[in-house]
């Protein structure tokens, strides 16, 4: 089975959804046999490489500071509650994450992809870690064991751009309306945020249909006119 799973890293729906997936599959019977492929969805390319502050961005969304507070500190009690602390939603600067998601992707070409994107949540919303030069984004390649050098050469050469970029549109062209987006097996979606109980339950029936025993058909006429291994019956021979 695989799992598809969409993310930016400067999304707390994401670090959130992340965790959540992993405790899901903890509790899944056949984990072994599911393969979870992380893909890139930048949510605001545009923003500068010195980082805007979080209540600086609702103010450029036009969204009310007291609404988004109010919606990224309910974020922050539910990973507490799951675990995740600290966990930084709102005091926190954001940053453009191209450069972030190139180096994941080299870092899922070492074998290490699902590592990284662990360690780069953990990095962003529990340090409150800045990923948005190259720098820094290198820093944290060395901090986790990437060879420095070979990574900033994986930057420098863009050679990643295309699959960041190709990953958007994918999920654009599966009905993504923004991050965290699951699909199971392209056969189901999962749009934004679920608990994990529900995530359980959404892998589980994928799994259960894709292996389910296949059902005989009911027949629409008699058992006539056929061939079998041991010969050909002449229609209406009793």
């Amino acid at each position: 089975m695989k799992i598809e799973f969409w993310s930016d890293v400067i999304c707390p729906y994401c670090g959130l959804m992340e965790h959540r997936l992993k405790r899901a599959l903890e509790r899944f019977p056949h984990a072994a046999h599911v393969r979870v492929v992380h893909r890139s969805i930048q949510l605001h390319p545009d923003l500068p490489r010195t980082g805007v502050t979080q209540r600086r961005l609702f103010d450029l969304a036009g969204m009310p500071r007291a609404t988004g507070e109010r919606t990224l500190r309910a974020i922050e009690t539910a990973a507490h509650a799951e675990g995740l602390t600290p966990y930084h939603a709102l005091d926190r600067t954001l940053g453009p994450t191209d450069l972030a998601h190139q180096l994941l992707a080299y870092a899922t070409e070492q074998g290490r992809g699902d590592e990284a994107w662990s360690a780069i949540f953990r990095a962003h919303f529990g340090q409150a870690r800045n990923l948005w030069t190259a720098n820094e984004v290198l820093d944290f390649a060395a901090e986790i064991g990437l060879d420095r050098a070979e990574a900033e050469q994986a930057l420098r050469s863009r050679r990643f751009l295309a699959q960041v970029t190709d990953d958007q549109r994918e999920a654009e062209r599966l009905g993504s309306r923004g991050a965290p987006f699951l699909v199971l097996d392209r056969t189901y979606a999962i749009p934004g945020a679920v608990d994990t109980d529900d995530l359980l339950a959404a892998i589980t029936r994928a799994w259960r249909e894709k292996n389910a025993d296949p059902v005989p058909l009911t027949a629409l006429a008699d058992e006539d006119g056929i061939c079998a291994p041991d010969g050909c019956a002449v229609p209406g021979d009793a």
